[in-house]
């Protein structure tokens, strides 16, 4: 690797500043370079963006950046870019798909963890200028997104296994170099972050990742430098200091409106293109959107394309699905805010102005009874989204809802409640569970890495992000659910992440004593149990028969 040591000082960089003509790339913006709380704002107003992992890696089908030294040896990996030429890329055809898709803005990997630079660099000659395809893909992209109104953010990753001063290596940055200079990788990630910003900017979000060596202090100075740069950046929190917005990785975030996040999910299984990948059903697609939107964070949804520059057919087939449902309901979704309820294990709530939305994304039984607590206000009228016939009566302090199972919807039931006074001022409220065992205590047997096998996944409403999976040397694993109390249970619903289950048994405490309610083999994407009444507090599924290490999503007691 040849690395250009003539640097350009940073100080000549701001003297020479941006151009007075800065722009937004979205079309609340009007020309204007506003603030960056206000940004913030028309960043959460969009709610939903395309995330792109892309580079020479893909000629492997391999993960980006990870598989660096692990399923690849490292000089073969350094070495895909002279064979990376992607000659059915084109930037224009992304962006409209992004647009049919429903998507507000786009976040495209300028460099990963590989340190490979998908754009005209010249801060080191490991570039795709260098590749044979030897076109500026960063700035293609730019120039897509300005003439199609797309808002353009760029994934920057904050650490660098190829270059030499970052004091980490491949793989899996768990090799320490002999020598290294983190204040000169620093000052190189800097000027890299600058050049973006000067020559494809201004640009919506900077998305760093995985910071390792960086603290916060480092991080900040490098979000101080770009802030300067472009003052109403919006910078996530991932140069090892606290940016602006957090980032849940494949999950929903929990409610939080204190502070901006977004979900950063894949369509299918892994970030950069695989062969025959798992994609995402419609519905998991729609409820992590929903489901994000109701905890009042945004959804950054991860497409790879192919090694020829093209996005899957059925990748494509499923963003404009999900496009054709947004242009029917995307007033619930664009520019709302979580609440006035928190999220439950049937739906979620979102608000704008003086309306409400309820998202019913799974009804268990008939008709659905849903009691909403007061607001303080009256409900000047109720309907449902798709047509139907809405029952409302008073019961204490609740006002429940009531419909016929016949008006729910396969994916997402809406009941818009208009108010008599605005609800954005309204402090979110719990609101009941149609579940037993959501958000109960929860144990297993085994969790083989709790940051991406939490146990508390099981039952906490979301059957697309987390799963639970038991340690591979694990060979009757179980996943626990104390109900707190006694309860009559008579059924149970179980979401699998793949097919690996082949023998299953539901259990539950009896004094000392574990009885098996029910006998299964396979689980698959749902299944639904009718089971012998009984009364327990304590419940467990334990698996006796997988074909490989298993995933539970959700377990759901009724």
């Amino acid at each position: 690797m040849k690395l250009n040591r003539n640097l350009f000082s940073v100080a000549l960089i701001l003297l020479l500043g941006f151009s007075d003509q800065l722009f937004s790339q979205t079309d609340h913006m009007k020309g204007k370079l506003i603030g960056n709380e206000q940004k913030i704002e028309q960043w959460k107003d969009a709610r939903f963006g395309m995330f792109i992992h892309w580079g020479p890696v893909t000629l492997k089908g391999t993960e980006i950046g990870w598989s660096r030294g692990a399923q690849i040896p490292i000089e073969e990996y350094d070495n895909l870019y002279k064979r990376f030429n992607p000659v059915n890329f084109n930037a224009e055809d992304w962006v409209k798909l992004a647009k049919d898709a429903g998507m507000k803005y786009i976040i495209f990997t300028s460099k990963h963890h590989d340190g490979f630079c998908m754009w005209n660099t010249k801060y080191t000659d490991y570039n795709i200028m260098n590749s044979p395809f030897k076109r500026d893909v960063v700035k293609e992209l730019a120039d897509a997104c300005r003439k199609y109104g797309m808002a353009l953010g760029l994934y920057h990753s904050t650490l660098d296994w190829y270059h030499p001063d970052f004091p980490l290596t491949s793989p899996g940055g768990k090799v320490r170099r002999a020598t290294s200079n983190l204040d000169r990788y620093t000052e190189y990630l800097k000027n890299q972050s600058v050049e973006l910003l000067r020559n494809y900017g201004p640009l919506f979000v900077m998305w760093y990742d995985v910071p390792q060596e960086f603290d916060a202090v480092r991080g900040q100075g490098v979000i101080d430098l770009v802030r300067k740069v472009q003052p109403d950046i919006i910078i996530n929190n991932r140069t090892g200091a606290k940016g602006d917005f957090d980032t849940p990785e494949q999950r929903v975030g929990g409610f939080q409106n204190d502070r901006p996040w977004e979900t950063c999910m894949t369509i299918a299984r892994q970030w950069a293109w695989k062969p025959n990948d798992e994609v995402k059903s419609l519905e998991q697609c729609l409820h992590s959107l929903v489901r994000s939107a109701g905890g009042d964070g945004n959804l950054l949804f991860n497409v790879g394309p192919t090694s020829d520059g093209i996005i899957e057919p059925l990748q494509v087939e499923r963003l404009r699905e999900m496009g054709k449902w947004l242009q029917k309901h995307g007033n619930a979704i664009y520019g709302t805010r979580g609440g006035p309820f928190k999220p439950t294990d049937w739906g979620v709530s979102t608000r704008k102005g003086n309306t409400i939305f309820l998202h019913i994304l799974k009804w268990y039984g008939n008709s659905p009874k849903i009691a909403i607590p007061d607001l303080g206000m009256e409900i000047k009228n109720c309907r449902l989204a798709n047509g139907g016939k809405v029952k409302l009566t008073k019961n204490g302090g609740n006002t429940i809802i009531e419909f016929s199972g016949k008006d729910l919807q396969p994916i997402n039931t809406i009941v818009e409640l208009e108010m008599v006074g605005d609800v954005m001022n309204v402090q979110p409220m719990e609101i009941g569970s149609q579940s037993l065992s959501y958000q109960q205590k929860v144990k297993a047997s085994s969790i083989p890495n709790p940051n991406w096998n939490d146990i508390s996944s099981i039952n906490n409403g979301d059957w697309v992000g987390h799963f639970w999976s038991p340690s591979r040397d694990d060979k009757a694993p179980w996943a626990e659910i104390d109900l707190a109390k006694p309860a009559k249970i008579s059924k149970a619903i179980i979401y699998e992440s793949g097919i690996a289950v082949k023998g299953f048994e539901l259990q539950y405490q009896k004094g000392d004593i574990w009885k098996t309610a029910y006998k299964g083999t396979t689980i698959g994407s749902k299944a639904e149990i009718k089971l012998p009444k009984f009364s327990a507090q304590k419940v467990r599924l334990l698996l006796t028969d997988f074909s490989q290490v298993p995933g539970i999503y959700e377990i759901v007691l009724l």
